[in-house]
């Protein structure tokens, strides 16, 4: 039976903490990237269809928020 595990080691010093900052960056940009999509697209959609959909207009900007960034956030 084989096993693998997987380590994830952190540098320490300087070149970590880069690291570190860069990876919070990317993540930054992704969600900002889904909070933008999701309200660019239940944006471009009308009232009828929004109705449709049981959301209201004002819901948007919560809605865009809870896909990016999660319910709790």
């Amino acid at each position: 039976m084989a096993f693998a595990s997987a380590h994830q080691t952190r540098s320490a010093g300087i070149f970590g903490s880069i690291a570190d900052g860069i990876a919070s960056l990317r993540t930054a940009w992704t969600r900002s990237r889904v909070y933008m999509r999701t309200y660019n697209e239940l944006s471009a959609l009308s009232t009828r269809e929004l109705a449709d959909l049981g959301i209201s207009r004002s819901m948007i900007t919560r809605l865009a928020y809870e896909a990016a960034y999660g319910r709790d956030a």
